[in-house]
């Protein structure tokens, strides 16, 4: 047997790069993380207006780690208005993107050190 046969297997990282922006198409929305809940599922503030608990697809659970504050794509159920299924996240670069082609609204403050922050007024 040979010894330290597998050592650069747990260096090896997963590299999220895009080539083009994804844009929302119909029956998805964008949301900023509220808070998370444990098991796979967060509170998201969706730009339509309406809070939603969200869950992680299982593609995602592992790999992309989505924090308070984040900007990310949700999948809108046909037969429940309050859950949605999350499909990707924007880092804050993607963010500022979205902000500038009017995709996101104008009171969202896009920080750089990757912490959104939006004030919702109701």
């Amino acid at each position: 047997m040979s010894k330290n046969k597998n050592k650069n297997k747990g260096s090896r990282r997963y590299h999220e790069e895009r080539s083009e922006l994804r844009l929302k198409e119909e029956g998805q929305e964008y949301a900023q993380v509220l808070r998370m809940l444990g098991n796979g599922r967060l509170e998201a503030h969706c730009f339509d207006g309406v809070t939603r608990i969200c869950h992680i697809c299982g593609n995602m659970r592992k790999k992309i780690w989505i924090n308070t504050g984040d900007i990310i794509l949700v999948s809108l159920r046909d037969f429940q208005d309050s859950k949605a299924d999350v499909i990707g996240r924007y880092t804050a670069d993607e963010a500022r993107k979205l902000k500038t082609r009017g995709e996101l609204p104008d009171n969202l403050e896009v920080n750089k050190t990757d912490v959104c922050t939006c004030v919702f007024v109701v």
